[in-house]
């Protein structure tokens, strides 16, 4: 009898699949930046009019005292409270916009991707897109709680009437972000098989919601541990490029600050074109999940 293979194993399988075929992933950079390269521009032209009409200098940014980290750190509050409402001012309808954008574009690109993928899939992006709004607002939510919680460990832990406690507010920040970041890989996965389902088994948004939440246990486990092992990829991916991008910083004063820019760029270009990489790996793991477990079901659904 052969052993039952494990979703880490499968992973491995899935990135080999993937690796050979570079168009899936370049297509899934292309439909992401459909969307990102608008909404920069769009973030680049907004920040350049707050500071058209509010200059830096007006802030105090200038005088900002880089030698002494608690005065600094005094300063960037001053600045950050002096353009945080201009900023609000923008966010409140640039938010609602690019959120409306996102849930239409990943729909779209992510139906089209899976037809790349699997031929003969339907074209069904409006159930995509009401299940990427769910998603959304999950994530929203999630980062908003973080958000929250870091709020409290500040206000517990640094205050003008004793001297700030440092070693536990940035204990609670990593054990805060770390729990949250495990949280969402332990969740969001029913909202990363749901659109699959609406595809692959031509149901409604919600029927694929509902179906998701009742896959079987070995189905489930198989998708919460691929989940985790994408989540832990997607720390260990940010690492790399936070030590990629502070590489030359030692030998800054030789090569310049041009090196450190090339180091900056090349980083993110790294972590966006292995981010996306992933993403395709994970899809792909699912749909073969999807056809262990659940082909066999597809038809009868399919028949209704």
């Amino acid at each position: 009898m052969t052993a039952p293979v494990r979703g880490t194993q499968s992973v491995v399988t899935q990135m080999s699949w993937v690796f050979k075929r570079p168009r899936l992933t370049l297509f899934e950079i292309g439909w992401r930046w459909i969307f990102g390269i608008p909404l920069l521009l769009i973030c680049w032209q907004q920040w350049q009019r707050i500071l058209m009409a509010y200059p830096l200098e007006s802030s105090g940014f200038n005088s900002i005292d880089s030698q002494n980290p608690w005065v600094a750190a005094v300063q960037i509050s001053d600045v950050w409270s002096f353009y945080l409402p201009h900023v609000l001012a923008v966010l409140r309808w640039l938010v609602p916009l690019a959120a409306v954008a996102w849930m239409v574009a990943s729909g779209v690109g992510r139906n089209l991707l899976l037809n790349r993928m699997e031929p003969g899939t339907p074209f069904r992006p409006v159930g995509v897109v009401a299940l990427q709004a769910i998603w959304l607002t999950m994530l929203g939510a999630t980062c908003w709680g973080w958000f929250r919680t870091v709020q409290w460990a500040a206000a517990t832990h640094i205050s003008s009437n004793s001297e700030p406690d440092l070693v536990g507010y940035f204990a609670w920040v990593i054990f805060l972000s770390l729990g949250f970041f495990s949280v969402w890989a332990l969740v969001n996965w029913v909202l990363t098989i749901a659109p699959l389902l609406v595809l692959l088994e031509r149901r409604s948004a919600f029927s694929a919601l509902a179906q998701s939440l009742r896959l079987g246990k070995t189905f489930t486990s198989k998708l919460v541990e691929t989940n985790l092992v994408m989540g832990i990829v997607t720390i260990m991916l940010i690492v790399l490029a936070m030590v990629f991008s502070a590489a030359p910083l030692p030998f800054a004063d030789v090569l310049g600050s041009g090196a450190m820019h090339f180091a900056v760029a090349g980083s993110s270009f790294f972590y966006i074109l292995a981010s996306d990489y992933f993403q395709v790996v994970r899809l792909k793991g699912y749909v073969e999940f999807w056809r262990m477990f659940r082909d066999h079901k597809s038809a009868e659904v399919s028949l209704r």
